[in-house]
């Protein structure tokens, strides 16, 4: 069976996701499909107001959603489930800006793993270190605890490590041989870039530069207390506009929204020997937030963006009511037959609270990643079961 990325994933007795049947047709070797009237059924958004979520499967049958806001104040909370739908708060599980923390504010996006039965927390946050008095001077850090509901604790009084620009967004990921990966995006902060769309905002007399965010890949020590060798850019948006994916990349710019390109929120899993890394674009705040994915043979890359991107966006030109979706991470099944996309996003009803969705994502024939949603309608429930075979 293909290793999926991700170590806690390589630990626990997984989830399995039954009674789905697919829009297509459902999946194959299903002979026991339930009766559509008792099949039970969920509707997007979830009841959480996280941005950024991401979700820890614990292996004895819980799972555990952080993400940024939630109530958290100057640090991070969780909600628990049974099923990835019901989902019940469990307070806040690291604060920080306390005397001896590096952090002192603007706590997003935390992913939590598991590894030899402690949970590791990587989070981005405003360094106390600023000289400069830089606007965004935000680093990535690490935080231990025992139980998934904490109380982390910072390994360091200081970042994981300081590449001399803001950095956000830490993504981790275990490949075959045991090596560990970060990535993460530089901030688009004081990165202005020359190429073809900023130099047609600036005829057009809309903005005087473009700023944009890239996304970096570096190996990470296996104690989690450094990085090995100097960072490797791997995606960054489209240098020309008539490029597959400079359409829906810039399009922060060119509804003149904000003089920003974002490459951002990445997640990386393996499947079938290839590497995918998922990422976001667009300004989070706004309506064209979006997702793309890239595929390289190696954890470092090159990395090719796919050509039938975005593969999750906003609906509302189809008549939905969703927008702003994106910084997503993913949820397997033990035997990565069944995956699901947790993102973000907003809704006509919840306004500029970003919200939780859950929807199904395939792997196609052809290695393709197809998401499902995003959907606001009655949608078959996961479940878990104590698989141990």
């Amino acid at each position: 069976m293909q290793k999926y990325f991700k170590f806690q994933y390589l630990l626990f007795i997984s989830l399995s996701l039954f009674s789905l049947s697919c829009k297509q047709g459902g999946d194959k070797n299903d002979n026991n499909k339930e009766d559509p009237s008792q099949v039970k059924t969920y509707s997007n958004p979830l009841d959480v107001e996280f941005g950024d979520p991401y979700i820890l499967n614990d292996g004895d049958g819980k799972f555990y959603m952080y993400g940024t806001g939630g109530g958290a104040k100057d640090g991070f909370a969780t909600y628990s489930s049974n099923d990835l739908v019901n989902w019940e708060f469990e307070g806040q599980v690291y604060k920080g800006n306390e005397e001896d923390s590096w952090a002192i504010g603007s706590f997003w996006a935390p992913e939590v793993y598991k590894f030899n039965n402690k949970y590791y927390m990587f989070f981005s946050a405003q360094w106390r270190k600023n000289p400069s008095d830089e606007l965004e001077n935000f680093k990535i850090g690490v935080a231990v605890a025992d139980q998934p509901t904490g109380p982390f604790k910072e390994v360091s009084d200081e970042p994981l490590f300081d590449p001399g620009y803001p950095v956000i967004d830490a993504n981790v990921f275990q490949d075959d041989d045991g090596k560990f990966y970060l990535y993460y995006s530089r901030v688009a902060y004081k990165h202005p870039v020359e190429t073809e769309i900023s130099e047609w905002a600036r005829e057009k007399g809309w903005f005087d530069e473009i700023e944009e965010s890239w996304v970096y890949g570096i190996e990470l020590k296996p104690d989690f207390s450094g990085v090995i060798g100097e960072p490797q850019l791997l995606l960054r948006p489209p240098e020309k506009m008539d490029e597959d994916n400079a359409e829906w990349e810039s399009r922060s710019v060119t509804s003149k929204e904000v003089n920003r390109r974002w490459t951002e929120g990445s997640f990386t899993f393996k499947h079938n020997g290839i590497y995918y890394m998922m990422y976001s674009a667009n300004f989070y705040g706004g309506p064209n937030y979006a997702v793309g994915y890239a595929t390289a043979s190696s954890p470092l890359g090159p990395y090719q963006k796919a050509d039938n991107n975005p593969i999750l966006e906003k609906n509302i030109e189809k008549g939905g009511d969703v927008t702003g979706t994106g910084h997503n991470s993913l949820v397997f099944s033990k035997d990565s037959t069944k995956i699901y996309t947790v993102y973000h996003g907003r809704t006509k009803p919840t306004g500029d609270e970003r919200v939780v969705f859950i929807d199904r994502l395939r792997i196609l024939e052809n290695g393709k990643l197809q998401a499902e949603g995003p959907t606001t309608t009655d949608q078959p429930l996961p479940f878990l079961t104590n698989e141990t075979e």
